[in-house]
């Protein structure tokens, strides 16, 4: 049977493998039990043969790498819910990490990831923003890589000096904006960002792999320290989702999804949003059901998710709020009013009441129908449930499948080394430009010399204009070759009838 046993009231609450792309929440006051309900959901998925890809905030979930130990209390739970066929197993892992300690570096380029969601990692301004547009816009234009911060630092050099020219060309910079960039990308160098930028940079069919018994992998983000950097962690799994929106084709509904993303502690989505942003995320969660990806939120309070995006959560999981404060009690009220009622429980009431290891849950019943509200005993996973030695997790990370792709970086020629070479060449002495020619004409002005920035600015495309016009000419020649030829069959059959 294609679903996951997520617990059990009067019923059992179980996630339909074919829905589990209509997205989902899992929410809760801390300590309440939402990482165990998550590893619930994350080896169910895996043993459907779906890939997973989570964060790991606190280091508990790598407990999934792990066999759980038996225990009286277990076997009790189990006994009382009725799993069937439960045995303590470790799932199929893979650790990364951005900083490339505790997992398999993760990798992007500047260029992937795009001025805007640059801009929101180095919580820049409108105008330092727009700076920003201005120097990708140009590195574009000029065919420059732009791999990792080194590049991009190379680029808004290039364009504060040359900020007069360029100006003229893309808009006005602020040489104080582009310092203010610059201090921005010192900060995010000395958090460690430097190591998130360059290459290889991710595939993203490494985070859809099945084992050798067909089982998903679960790809586990070690974000202990990444979390410390609100927008860079939201910025980064934001640029991921992205990237499976853009790049995954459309496969309308299937048996079970090809992907399933976890987003812990979406608040920090959310949180400072621009509203351009947002729309963005909105977008991306309303479509990316068709290219197979069901995207679950965890987060504390489902008021901070926004009511767009949670509108389109099918699957959800609700864990106790304690209402302490007008915010709470607002909260609680909010989570109430989002389930199918059931008129044997006051939801309101009962999510005051929850233990721990206890939900409300509702998921999607045939027909995409979601079920009315059931408080139950949340199953318990098959892993351990708590974090592993480092040892256990060398151990992991040296049968990856993927650990000689990733783990060694490469540094290539781009943008840093381009303008070197540019600015090298532009220092070397010239040429006497008198040698070899000759004297201006009298009553004729000499032709100017071409400044650096033309050059860098035009010089392509006067390359580009002298291989069209060759090309041109090349056509003509051919063309005219062709319509001759064909004139004269033309003519030769004319005359050739006349003689006839």
């Amino acid at each position: 049977m294609s679903d996951i046993l997520i617990g059990k009231g009067d019923l059992p609450a179980r996630l339909l493998g074919k829905y589990g792309n209509r997205h989902g929440l899992v929410a809760g006051a801390t300590g309440t039990g939402k990482s165990v309900t998550l590893m619930v959901m994350a080896e169910g998925f895996s043993r459907l043969g779906v890939p997973v890809f989570m964060a790991d905030v606190k280091g508990d979930i790598a407990g999934l790498a792990m066999a759980g130990t038996p225990s009286e209390k277990l076997a009790a739970r189990v006994q009382q819910i009725g799993v069937e066929g439960y045995t303590q197993e470790a799932s199929p892992v893979v650790f990364w990490d951005l900083y490339g300690k505790l997992g398999h570096p993760v990798r992007t380029t500047v260029s992937e990831v795009g001025p805007a969601l640059m801009s929101r990692m180095l919580e820049l301004n409108s105008v330092q923003s727009g700076v920003m547009d201005i120097a990708f816009k140009l590195a574009d234009d000029q065919g420059l890589l732009l791999l990792d911060l080194d590049d991009l630092r190379a680029l808004l050099n290039f364009v504060s000096e040359n900020k007069s020219e360029i100006g003229k060309q893309y808009g006005l910079v602020s040489p104080q904006s582009v310092a203010a960039i610059q201090r921005s990308l010192l900060r995010l160098e000395q958090d460690g960002g430097e190591q998130f930028f360059g290459e290889p940079a991710l595939q993203l069919a490494d985070l859809m792999r099945q084992d050798m018994s067909g089982r998903g992998i679960i790809n586990l983000l070690a974000a202990d320290q990444l979390i410390l950097r609100p927008r860079l962690y939201s910025s980064f799994l934001l640029w991921l989702l992205s990237e499976l929106f853009e790049t995954l084709p459309e496969v309308g509904d299937l048996d079970v999804p090809k992907l399933v993303f976890f987003f812990d502690e979406a608040h920090l989505l959310f949180a400072d949003c621009p509203p351009a942003l947002q729309q963005r995320v909105e977008q991306v969660v309303r479509l990316i059901r068709s290219k197979g990806v069901g995207v679950y939120f965890c987060s504390q309070n489902p008021d901070d998710i926004p009511d767009t995006v949670l509108g389109q959560l099918g699957n959800r999981v609700q864990h106790a709020l304690r209402a302490y404060t007008p915010r709470d009690q607002k909260a609680v009220r909010t989570a109430a009013e989002t389930f199918v009622q059931n008129p044997k429980l006051d939801v309101a009431k009962v999510i005051g009441e929850l233990g721990v290891g206890e939900a409300l849950v509702s998921m999607l019943l045939d027909k995409g129908i979601p079920m009315p509200v059931e408080r139950a005993l949340i199953a318990p996973p098959r892993c351990r449930m708590g974090a592993i030695t480092p040892e256990e997790r060398a151990a992991v990370r040296n049968r990856s499948p993927v650990g000689g792709k990733y783990d060694t970086s490469v540094n290539r020629e781009s943008a840093f080394e381009m303008l070197a070479k540019r600015a090298e060449q532009a220092t070397a002495p010239a040429p006497d430009p008198q040698a070899g020619k000759q004297a201006p004409t009298p009553g004729k002005a000499a032709e100017p010399a071409p400044s650096k920035m033309d050059d860098f600015l035009w010089g392509t495309k006067r390359r580009q204009g002298a291989v069209e016009a060759a090309a041109k000419s090349a056509t003509r020649t051919v063309a005219n070759g062709l319509g001759r030829q064909l004139l004269r069959g033309i003519l030769g059959g004319l005359l050739g009838g006349k003689k006839r």
